[in-house]
């Protein structure tokens, strides 16, 4: 697909997840890690993608609630952006619907901490140290593969030892497997799904995910092509989201609350010969502006890699089997 005009949307709302109606608490800082939460069942991690296995950790917690609140303490932005930003990882999940997806699954309150000094210099003992004495939660649940405190040096089983005999529990949760589409098995995590999106590999990345991969981006001004070509597109600026590999997608969005079938495009447009990474949505059955909007899509399947035609009626030819395809994908 080409490059277009854009398309208007307001507060974009995929079908298969509405904005919930129930209330999250956001705290910010290491201030609120020391308030008192005596019956809280308490988690701490990054919770990029709220995948199946950080899905696994929250029904534990929801079985041991018990009457009190849900609380995950979560870096933003990651502590890599400050510690080695060169290695700094693309986001699954921007923080805007990290916290949508944790409300919509019942988290009662999440606590912020940003990646300063004083958290981050805090050694794995005197961090277990405020959440006994100072938090004081009721549980801790964490996958196998947590880390804690300075340079990481805290695991799952130092932490159960230093719990042992404190009014604090630790439970921990093992790895959550997924069968994939074409075979073989996976233990869920944050970088199997980056692998599998950097492979063009939604299917299963959704199947990791327990829903579709959602890009959000603002939309901005392309080349104008598509609409030369009766395929205007809204190019969206993902800023420091993952973008799957080059290709082209079936994918669904929403505009004031009505579905529309999309067809992406991510690359850097082979036929015209720009090198410039271009992610292009084409919504179906839409007409209007969605300039300096936010666009949010949910990838449904790989339809195809990116090729060169060698004209612009063969690209043409092309783009309308995809869109043929993106409609019986999308159902709506």
């Amino acid at each position: 697909m080409a490059e277009g005009s854009a398309i208007h949307a307001a507060s974009p709302l995929p079908r298969h997840s509405p904005i919930h109606s129930r209330a999250m608490r956001v705290n910010e800082g290491i201030s609120a890690l020391r308030q008192r939460r005596e019956s809280a069942v308490l988690s701490i991690g990054n919770f990029d993608g709220v995948h199946a296995g950080h899905r696994a950790i929250i029904e534990r917690m929801k079985s041991l609630a018990a009457g009190g609140p849900l609380v995950i303490a979560t870096f933003e932005p990651h502590p890599l952006t400050v510690l080695n930003p060169a290695k700094s990882l693309s986001r699954l999940t921007p923080f805007g619907l990290k916290k949508r997806l944790l409300a919509d699954i019942g988290i009662d309150e999440l606590i912020v901490l940003p990646p300063t000094p004083e958290v981050l210099g805090l050694t794995a003992e005197a961090f277990w140290q405020l959440l006994r004495d100072e938090t004081r939660p009721a549980h801790i649940v964490e996958g196998h593969s947590f880390n804690f405190g300075k340079d990481r040096a805290g695991t799952i089983e130092r932490l159960r030892e230093w719990a042992a005999g404190s009014p604090v529990t630790v439970h921990q949760i093992e790895c959550m497997g997924r069968q994939l589409v074409g075979g073989g098995h996976v233990e869920v995590s944050s970088s199997v799904v980056r692998a599998l999106l950097g492979e063009g590999r939604v299917e299963d990345a959704a199947i990791c995910l327990d829903r579709p991969y959602r890009l959000t981006g603002r939309v901005v001004r392309g080349f104008g092509r598509g609409r030369t070509i009766g395929v205007p597109t809204a190019n969206l600026d993902c800023g420091d989201g993952l973008i799957p590999a080059d290709s082209v997608y079936a994918a669904r969005c929403a505009i004031d609350g009505r579905p529309y079938a999309v067809a992406l495009s991510i690359g850097s447009t082979p036929t015209f010969e720009q090198a410039r990474l271009q992610v292009e949505a084409h919504v179906l059955d839409f007409e209007g502006d969605l300039y300096d909007q936010s666009l949010e899509v949910d990838l449904l399947r790989h339809l195809r890699g990116q090729t060169k035609y060698l004209s612009t009626d063969a690209l043409v030819a092309q783009i309308r089997h995809d869109l043929a395809d993106v409609r019986a994908i999308a159902h709506v």
